[in-house]
């Protein structure tokens, strides 16, 4: 007697660990068993320790919304990024161009193209900024220039002294003075 206690004890123990299903077919017919409903079947998980039922076909619908909504996230992303690479590039094409029409007031490598892939530790961290960087470059060597304090511009790269709130652009003049320019002062 104590032994076939301690049987259903157990039988007991594993059913209300493993749960039930309650499925529903498509004519509306209640079943519940032991294992999942089949995939055309409405299917409610049973916990009988909580007693509460989890539908299954919404926790799976709801899941798979999430995956995509991850997956449009991301792609939105890469495109953002390509986005800004592209105008990046055209950032720095313009600065070439700029040192090309003026090689009196630019040296050949006063403005040269950051490579995204092969970014410096300082240029790194404003790798999403990076058209702003190529832009603000310019800009502020344009600047030294039309103020008279350099008449030829050796460089002019993003300052170490930069946050991605504000950035700072270093000018080096062929005098060998430096002149440093914020995007508050460039803008």
């Amino acid at each position: 007697m104590r032994f076939t206690i301690l049987i259903l004890g157990i039988i007991s123990s594993n059913l209300c660990e493993a749960g039930a299903y309650k499925c529903i077919d498509e004519n509306g017919k209640t079943a519940y068993q032991s294992k999942p409903c089949a995939n055309n079947q409405n299917a409610v998980e049973i916990n009988f320790k909580t007693g509460a039922g989890i539908d299954k076909n919404t926790e799976q619908s709801q899941q798979a919304e999430l995956q995509e909504s991850k997956e449009l996230e991301e792609i939105e992303r890469q495109q953002k990024k390509q986005q800004l690479l592209i105008e990046a590039k055209i950032e720095s094409e313009t600065n070439q161009q700029l040192i090309k029409d003026n090689p009196d007031k630019y040296s050949a490598y006063a403005i040269p193209p950051y490579d995204p892939d092969n970014l410096s530790d300082v240029v790194k961290k404003f790798g999403a900024r990076l058209n702003d960087v190529e832009k603000l470059r310019r800009l502020a060597a344009e600047k030294v220039l039309s103020t008279g304090q350099c008449t030829r511009v050796e460089s002019s790269e993003l300052n170490i002294k930069s946050t991605l709130e504000k950035l700072v652009i270093l000018v080096d003049c062929s005098t060998g003075r430096g002149i440093s320019l914020t995007e508050d002062e460039l803008k």
